[in-house]
């Protein structure tokens, strides 16, 4: 509902042609390589691979690429790690119907776009306050796609299968993860998982 939501408003602004679209993180990553659009509208939370993970890889792919993140919240933290993967600007979806063709126009032109709701007031207090490492930070890109498939609730022979490494290894990234973290247990890592955007607000 999202999506044709904003097609519609995007497609109505006279201006912008959507050539396609995408329900989780890797296919969004093939349709982009292989559409190559000038602005792609990103979510932050996707089944499989992550916003902020799938910014990461196309800002590295297609560095000329103009990304802006969909998220529900305007949490600063997150905000900050958008824009380092290589976001040009932060969209909260509750404001999206109003700001999206703007938001689209402006990373277009080459300039940042933060939505509304995202105040001078979250980025100077994270900047302030939060400069310390996230948590994440300790988590190699390997492990942080094993953290995300385990949110999400994969069993270890299904996520050995979608990233093509042994169930042992699962297991021992699992650990790993847990270790680096401090994590106890399952519930833990989902709420983890929530937090810092991973997954979306239950």
């Amino acid at each position: 509902m999202l999506r044709d939501g904003l097609r519609s408003l995007l497609e109505a602004s006279g201006e912008i042609e959507v050539v396609g679209e995408a329900g989780d993180g890797r296919a969004a990553l093939d349709a982009i390589e292989r559409l190559k659009p000038d602005v792609v509208l990103m979510d932050i939370s996707m089944p499989g691979l992550d916003g902020v993970q799938a910014t990461e890889i196309l800002h590295e792919r297609l560095p000329a690429l103009r990304i802006v993140m969909l998220s529900m919240v305007a949490d600063a933290e997150i905000i900050y790690r958008a824009l380092r993967a290589g976001a040009f600007g932060y969209l909260v979806k509750a404001s999206a119907g109003r700001e999206v063709v703007q938001a689209v126009r402006t990373v277009q032109r080459g300039k940042r776009f933060l939505s509304e709701q995202v105040s001078e007031k979250i980025v100077d207090d994270y900047a302030r306050e939060v400069r310390k490492k996230s948590p994440l930070e300790s988590l190699s890109g390997r492990e942080r796609q094993v953290l995300q498939l385990l949110a999400e609730g994969r069993s270890a022979p299904d996520i050995a299968r979608a990233i093509s490494i042994s169930p042992r290894t699962v297991e021992t990234y699992r650990e790993r993860i847990r270790e680096k973290l401090g994590l106890r247990d399952q519930r833990e890592l989902i709420l983890f998982a929530v937090q810092h955007g991973i997954l979306p607000p239950r």
